[in-house]
């Protein structure tokens, strides 16, 4: 593994654990964090498209979706959306 997807497994791994930390009156669960946060864990200056993307790809392989909202990163459980209705043909019809 080279130092830059080590450097982006240990901020999967970060984000992870505070999935199920307790912080924000909740004793767990989805958050944002700011990007500048995110930036800080992964110890740059800047986070770049690709950063993001293997980030993501991380988080996805660990379960979690983390979302891009610009200024700051949503993180949820991929089970999260296990429940959702689902769109078919027919609603499109």
């Amino acid at each position: 593994m080279d130092e830059n997807a080590s450097a982006t497994a240990s901020v999967a791994d970060r984000l992870v654990a505070l999935y199920g930390q307790e912080f924000g009156g909740k004793s767990g669960g989805r958050f944002r964090i700011a990007a500048k946060l995110v930036r800080k864990l992964g110890a740059r200056e800047r986070l770049y498209e690709d950063d993001v993307r293997d980030l993501t790809r991380a988080m996805l392989e660990r379960g979690f979706i983390l979302i891009d909202m610009d200024g700051f990163f949503v993180v949820m459980n991929t089970n999260t959306f296990v429940n959702y209705r689902r769109a078919n043909d027919d609603v499109l019809s």
